[in-house]
Parts: structure tokens; C-alpha cells; sequence
């Protein structure tokens, strides 16, 4: 049986579903990880996060990622505030600290 070509709309199609397959399966793995963390005590619960991010700065969250750094669990946050401007917020996802706070430049 030969394979559909990349060009045509099956082979697309089968492109497309693998893509979206491969990113949900990415979104498993972290979301794992952070339970396996948060079972563990090594971080706080995500409202917490989300709190201390509020407190900061006070903005919608738009994008959220939980990684390990040099031995620690970090946050990493983007928020758009109520005025419109973008800021990249770094929080200890053990202590709920903002370690680091930062505009993004408008381009």
C-alpha cells in the first residue's frame, strides 16, 4: 500500500493529525509532571501561583509554563494588563516569590 503524498489533502490531513497528536501527548507529560510535583510538595498549587502573579501585577495570564531550573521549580508567566501592555513574570512555584517581573518592549 503506498503512503499518501505530503501535498495531497489526505497526506495533509494525516500531517496535521500527527502534529496535533504529538502536542496533546507534550501537554500530558507536563501536565504530569507538575502533578507528580505538586504530590510531592516540591511546588504550589496553581491558584496560589496565580495569586502571588495577581498580586505583582495585576493582568490576565495568557501563557503559563512550569519548568526546572538549577534544582528549582519555576513559573513562567506572561500577562497582558488591564492597560494593554505585555509583562513576562518568573515565580519560585515552591515559595510562590516573583523572582523576576519585566515589560516587554513594544515593538
Amino acid at each position: 500500500m503506498r503512503c499518501p503524498s505530503p501535498s495531497s489533502g489526505l497526506g495533509r490531513l494525516l500531517l496535521l493529525l500527527g502534529l496535533l497528536a504529538g502536542s496533546a501527548l507534550a501537554d500530558d507529560d507536563g501536565h504530569d509532571r507538575a502533578r507528580r510535583a505538586l504530590q510531592a510538595g516540591e511546588i504550589l498549587p496553581l491558584p496560589e501561583i496565580l495569586a502571588a502573579a495577581a498580586a505583582a501585577r495585576p493582568g490576565r495570564v495568557i501563557a503559563l509554563e512550569l519548568e526546572r531550573e538549577d534544582g528549582r521549580w519555576l513559573y513562567e508567566l506572561e500577562l497582558v494588563t488591564p492597560e494593554g501592555r505585555l509583562y513576562e513574570m518568573e515565580i519560585d512555584a515552591a515559595s510562590a516569590t516573583v523572582l523576576e517581573l519585566e515589560r516587554e518592549e513594544d515593538d
